[in-house]
């Protein structure tokens, strides 16, 4: 019998790999305040690093998907296929997002070789390259992420793949964190900043965590996955008859 034992362990390690995207905000005081500029051309190595660490983040998340695909299309092909589009689409603007943070090493780049005359259109376009940041990754790409995570987490819980307090743990903390997307669109405010908007986030990131520990010890349960089997073989039987 396929136990999906692989899959689980890939999804597991994804899941950590995306969960340690958050070292990516270590370029966060970097960011912080008028002077960002510079302190980007004075700090450009870690600048490099916090955008590799994203592109991971990126790339990690749209493979969770990617990588569930093959068993939750046994039971909820539509909501498992949404799963994947959504990742994909957070990817998409993941990588916006790291390529402002590029764009902003290149524009300081060349502000510290600039006349102090022209150092206020360094500055705005600077603000406008943060701003395509903040939107691409804290909005768009968060929101992906939310309608993408509740497709298989609600596969999950229907399907018993893993225990129904992780999955519904999943589903409730998903709500909260899309929450915090609203708030953060809305009230335009980085959860990073020290808000309490970011406290809407922890619970999802404490559940990852423990999805990933889990999948990679466990795995998906055997018994659901004999039944999820047995229910595609008698349907393919039903549609060749």
């Amino acid at each position: 019998m396929n136990t999906y034992r692989k899959n689980a362990i890939i999804v597991g390690v994804l899941f950590l790999l995306g969960l340690a995207g958050a070292f990516g905000f270590i370029v966060k005081p970097i960011l912080d305040g008028s002077g960002y500029l510079i302190k980007i051309f004075e700090n450009q190595n870690r600048v490099l690093v916090g955008t590799l660490i994203q592109l991971v983040m990126a790339f990690a998340c749209a493979g969770i998907a990617i990588g569930l695909y093959p068993i939750l299309k046994k039971h909820n092909k539509s909501l498992a296929l949404g799963a994947v589009g959504f990742r994909i689409i957070e990817n998409v603007f993941q990588i916006i997002a790291a390529l402002g943070l590029l764009s902003l090493l290149t524009l300081s780049q060349e502000s510290v070789k600039a006349e102090a005359l022209v150092a206020s259109a360094f500055q705005t376009v600077g603000d406008l390259l943060l701003a395509v940041r903040f939107w691409a990754s804290q909005v768009l790409a968060a929101f992906s992420f939310c309608l993408g995570a509740l497709m298989y987490y609600y596969v999950f819980y229907q399907s018993k793949l893993i225990p129904r307090w992780l999955s519904g743990w999943g589903i409730v903390a998903i709500i909260l964190h899309l929450t915090a997307v609203f708030l953060t669109m809305f009230l335009q405010i980085d959860p990073f900043s020290g808000s309490p908007i970011l406290l809407l986030s922890i619970p999802i990131g404490l559940q990852e965590l423990t999805l990933a520990v889990w999948l990679i010890v466990k795995g998906f349960n055997p018994s659901a996955v004999s039944l999820l089997t047995a229910k595609t073989a008698t349907n393919e039987l039903l549609n060749a008859s």
